[in-house]
């Protein structure tokens, strides 16, 4: 992407909040103030995300080639458990940016979520065959070999790989910890 490109994105990111933030404070000047003071402030509240969503879906309606809002829009329906709105948002985004790593990524565990393994599997391998040292969507393919598949050898084979490029970070800790467990289960669970 060119410099031009990514300006205009930002600017029209940017003309899309502000406007999304006048628009609700307008709304929200004729609500009872201890309405709005009893409602709990800071990121992680519903009603912050629930603000962000309807402000994120007014933008795409109007530019549904705006990359950044439809990567907030999933971003912000995986954050509040709407793993088929966040799988969908994620499509958008990865039409306009076919390579995004993270965001095929984040795609790919709300397909786990949603309980389609096949599609996880799909999401996290094309992002390793663009780039193998991507160590977010290796460590989720171990996850879904594991939990979801249960078959540990391949989960220990892609976290070896995964403890080849970070062996120190708190995830290498617990991809150790869970590769110790495997050796100790039963020879029954490890077929």
């Amino acid at each position: 992407m060119n410099k031009e490109n990514v300006l205009t994105i930002v600017v029209a990111l940017i003309v899309g909040l502000l406007g999304g933030y006048l628009i609700f404070n307008i709304a929200g000047q004729n609500k009872v103030p201890e309405v709005a003071m009893s409602v709990p402030q800071g990121a992680g509240s519903p009603t912050d995300y629930q603000r962000r969503i309807v402000e994120a879906e007014k933008i795409v309606a109007a530019d549904p080639k705006n990359l950044q809002a439809w990567i907030q829009l999933g971003n912000d329906y995986f954050d509040t458990d709407q793993a088929q709105k966040a799988v969908n948002a994620y499509g958008k985004a990865l039409e306009l940016d076919p390579n995004n790593l993270n965001v095929m990524t984040d795609q790919g565990i709300m397909y786990r979520k949603i309980g389609w393994y096949d599609k996880a599997i799909a999401n996290f391998e094309k992002a390793q065959s663009i780039d193998p040292k991507h160590l977010q969507s290796l460590y989720n393919l171990g996850v879904v070999y594991l939990q979801d598949l249960k078959q540990p050898d391949k989960a220990k084979e892609i976290w070896t790989k995964y403890l080849q490029f970070d062996s120190t970070s708190p995830t290498a800790q617990q991809i150790k910890n869970d590769m110790a467990g495997l050796n100790q289960m039963p020879t029954s669970f490890k077929k």
